[in-house]
């Protein structure tokens, strides 16, 4: 019998899946050589992921690094698929705020481009009325830093480029803190009973802009928090919706408070480096009734709006684009494709909006949750509940509801007219209902999940759900 090459083997193995390529492992010495190919593995991982932290895996110089990296991580991911308490996952509850928790970020996040995803330690903060910021360690339950106490807080973001978070409260101090150590930065005080914060970074600056409740939008310069710029948005409204563009080039500000007003796109090197005789740039948008609004992930300047038409809400495209003349430069907004209706007709008040890829958008409301599929001009209901919260990634999307409950779905590989649901996953349980309300509030990395319970007494407390392999 012809004994086949090295070469020729790796060929063969090629056509093999995963399962197959292990089992054949125990063929012989050479099979064994052949099937732990570098190659292959890194093959396999990059037809499965298409973000894989290439550069990290390579330097690790070990035969079968790229074969470790490929069946830790999809043994992660199938213990996130399945959700099974004290099997696939880990529950703590982070318990010290004293007030209502108003909002909360990941401060080291986990992402699928680690090189070791599933040992990562996730930490997040929380901001509450109780006038203290709150680090943890999502793994543990551990306190890792709090702050001193002040006003009632009213919002809080982190910039993880800079290790920075940042906070507003009901007093209109804005502080930031060391996000490792909990050691205070810099403040700045505005007039604002409320923020809306954006942290912002050009050539390694750190910015922040800050939307206030006179309907001004503000740009300071940090670490030490000096003004830049200001803009009136909408007069006499609070700008309470601040998004940049995945391409950093635009600034969208606005208020869901006056439907009669546009929210405005802002170019945001005309915020963070004004002209003397100009003022920033910017641009209303051609919708009115405004409720909502995301860009949309991997488009460097899409976006989608969700606005009130006649007696009924719909979502409209639009893309972003800079037009310069020989005198001047003016910022164009053109609608993509046909507007699409919410479904049966509903009203777009209080609509939650997240955004997948280029053309999924996941909505929510007080009744159902349901994806838009833009291409395909189609919306599919895939859970009814009460939602307070959804947090939507590549891989999953997951709904805080009032029933004290994570509903939890993952995306399909395919997606065809005829198969259009997020399937099914599983139900994360957040306690009795004698001592919560229900969770208000849910944020995401690769390998967690943390919500915040609201008390029944006035302390809310996170559940910190931590996959692991």
């Amino acid at each position: 019998m012809a004994i086949l090459g090295s070469d020729c083997l790796i060929h063969i193995f090629t056509f093999l899946n995963v399962d197959d390529l292990i089992n054949v492992s125990s063929v012989c010495k050479d099979w064994l050589e052949a099937a732990q190919t570098p190659w292959l593995w890194r093959r396999l991982c990059l037809q499965r992921w298409g973000f894989c932290n290439v550069a990290v895996v390579d330097s690790e110089h070990t035969r079968d690094a790229w074969k470790r990296y490929y069946l830790r991580r999809s043994h992660l991911e199938s213990k996130m698929s399945q959700g099974r308490s004290g099997c696939d996952y880990t529950c703590k509850g982070l318990r010290g705020h004293t007030g209502r928790v108003v909002g909360l970020v990941y401060l080291e996040k986990n992402t699928p481009t680690a090189t070791e995803p599933w040992s990562f330690c996730s930490t997040v903060c929380s901001a509450s009325t109780d006038g203290t910021v709150r680090a943890w360690d999502v793994k543990t339950g551990v306190e890792l830093w709090r702050s001193a106490m002040q006003s009632p807080l009213t919002s809080i973001v982190g910039d993880r480029e800079h290790g920075l978070v940042i906070t507003s409260d009901s007093s209109g101090l804005i502080k930031s803190w060391q996000a490792q150590t909990g050691v205070e930065m810099a403040s700045y005080h505005t007039s604002s009973s409320h923020c809306t914060l954006l942290p912002y970074t050009f050539k390694d600056r750190c910015f922040l802009f800050v939307g206030t409740a006179q309907g001004s939008l503000h740009t300071l310069t940090g670490p030490e928090w000096s003004k830049t710029s200001s803009l009136a948005v909408c007069d006499s409204f609070n700008v309470n919706v601040l998004l940049a563009s995945p391409d950093k080039k635009w600034i969208l500000a606005g208020t869901k408070d006056n439907h009669g007003s546009s929210p405005k796109v802002i170019s945001a090197a005309s915020l963070i480096n004004p002209s003397s005789e100009e003022g920033p740039l910017s641009q209303c948008l051609p919708v009115q009734g405004f409720h909502a609004a995301v860009f949309m992930p991997s488009q460097p300047a899409r976006l989608a709006v969700v606005h009130q038409v006649d007696d009924h809400g719909a979502v409209t495209v639009l893309d972003v684009s800079m037009k310069a003349s020989r005198y001047k430069s003016e910022i164009q907004v053109v609608q993509h494709g046909m507007s699409l209706g919410l479904p049966g007709n509903r009203s777009p008040h209080n609509v939650l909006l997240e955004a997948k890829g280029g053309d999924t958008l996941v909505m929510a409301d007080h009744q159902d949750v349901w994806a838009c599929y833009l291409e395909l001009g189609i919306n599919v209901k895939f859970l009814s509940a009460n939602v307070s919260s959804i947090s939507v990634d590549s891989f999953r999307v997951v709904a805080a509801c009032r029933d004290l409950s994570l509903r939890v779905y993952t995306w399909k590989d395919q997606k065809g007219e005829d198969d259009l649901t997020p399937i099914n996953r599983y139900h994360l349980l957040g306690g009795s209902h004698t001592m919560s309300r229900g969770f208000s509030h849910v944020a995401c990395d690769y390998s967690s999940i943390v919500a915040v319970a609201e008390g029944n007494d006035g302390k809310d407390v996170l559940k910190a759900y931590s996959f692991t392999s």
